[in-house]
Parts: structure tokens; C-alpha cells; sequence
């Protein structure tokens, strides 16, 4: 990553080696910020779980106390009144077996998806298509639903999935570079607590064993975890 002046003066006068406070982390993490775009500041922890072992796998989905202003286009595989319910609730793409065929077709143009419960049985032939776009509906995800209303109100409001990757670490977005520090705080420490409700009965020890906090463009600042929650 090539850094600007501004950012290796900010290296000068930092040892980003250490560790901070979570309150001293994301100011600091800020200054790296570019001022082209609103950078995301996102959060990585390793965990202490083995990833390989299907009960120690953490996966969810959690709407922080501020979520970013994003517009989400929604389909829906659902017939009958849950389809009527559907686009009553502002779903942008209902459908059922003819929805079916258009992503078969290729016809991907939606950002989130949701089915009822009695569509997965038909929607599941879509897992190698749906799947790697990360669009597969998942009743952890809270995807699949026999209350389309509740789900795509979810949706609508703004949620961030959540998993741990090979190595046992999790990563993701805690806000923007304009949220304020407070913000970020309150998002950050909202996603710790979520995590360490996670924990597997399996997992023993330290759980939440490093975090680091880091903008889009810049370094990793590595938190004490005594500072965070």
C-alpha cells in the first residue's frame, strides 16, 4: 500500500505497534483516512475457536446502534398472501417460480434475499448461483422466514452479516469515517458484545484474544481488549 506524506508523517509520530485504548484507536485510525471517499472503519478479531470444527464456526447477523445510509434492493421468493405481504412491505422483487427462472437465467439485480420457509425447498437449486454471491437465503441470516414482514423490515433497516473466516477471525464494518468517535465507540463495542455472546460451549480460554481497528485505506491499530465493551 503506497501511503501519502500525510500518512507517513503520522507513522513518524506514532508507533502503530502498540496497543491503544479503543477511545485512542479510532481517532488515530481516522487520521489515515483519505478525503476522496468516506472510508469504512472496520474491526478484525481473532478468536479463540477452531475454525475448522463446525460448532466453533461463529456466523450471524446484527443491526448496529448506526448503520450507514445505503438503499438496499430486496427480492423475495414467496406466492400466495406472503407474496401480497411482500410487496405491500416494499420488497422491490417478488416472485416464486418465475423469480426462480430469471436467476437461473442470469437475471441477478437485487442486493439481499429472502424466501418463506415453503419456497427453500425450490430455491435451494439456486445455492450455486446465490451462494457465492453471498445472496443464498439462511434461516441463521434471518433470511428465511415465515414473517416476510419482519424480514424485510430488518433488511430495510440496515443489517451487517458476520462470520469467522478459516483462521478464526472476524471482519467487519463498524461505521464511517464520518460517524463521530462516540458513534464508532458505541458500534464497536455493540459488535464485542454481540460476539462474546457468541461463544461455543467447546471454546475454552480467552475468547476475544486481539482486535485491531483499521480505516479502508490505512494500517491495523491493534486494541486492548480490556478497553473495549
Amino acid at each position: 500500500m503506497k501511503l501519502s506524506k500525510k500518512q507517513k508523517q503520522i507513522l513518524k509520530e506514532i508507533d502503530v505497534t502498540s496497543f491503544f485504548k479503543l477511545s485512542e484507536a479510532l481517532p488515530i485510525a481516522k487520521k489515515f483516512s483519505s478525503k476522496k471517499f468516506d472510508e469504512s472503519v472496520d474491526v478484525s478479531v481473532v478468536l479463540g475457536v477452531d475454525a475448522k470444527k463446525s460448532d466453533q464456526q461463529i456466523r450471524g447477523v446484527i443491526s448496529l446502534p448506526k448503520m450507514p445510509e445505503k438503499k438496499v434492493k430486496i427480492a423475495v421468493f414467496a406466492d400466495g398472501k406472503d407474496a401480497d405481504d411482500a410487496k405491500k412491505s416494499g420488497a422491490d422483487i417478488v416472485g416464486s417460480d418465475d423469480l426462480i427462472e430469471k436467476v437461473k437465467g442470469g437475471e441477478i439485480n437485487f442486493d439481499k434475499c429472502i424466501s418463506t420457509p415453503q419456497m427453500m425447498v425450490k430455491v435451494s437449486s439456486l445455492g450455486q448461483i446465490l451462494g457465492p454471491k453471498g445472496l443464498m437465503p439462511n434461516p441463521k441470516l434471518g433470511t428465511v422466514s415465515s414473517d416476510v414482514v419482519d424480514a424485510i423490515k430488518k433488511v430495510k433497516s440496515g443489517q451487517m452479516e458476520y462470520k469467522t473466516d478459516k483462521a478464526g477471525i472476524v471482519h467487519a464494518s463498524v461505521g464511517k469515517v464520518s460517524f463521530s468517535d462516540e458513534e464508532l465507540i458505541k458500534n464497536t463495542n455493540f459488535f464485542l458484545n454481540e460476539l462474546k455472546n457468541k461463544k461455543p460451549e467447546s471454546s475454552k480460554g480467552i475468547f476475544l484474544k486481539k482486535i485491531f481497528i483499521n480505516t479502508t485505506m490505512g494500517p491495523g491499530l491493534q486494541v486492548d481488549p480490556s478497553s473495549a465493551m
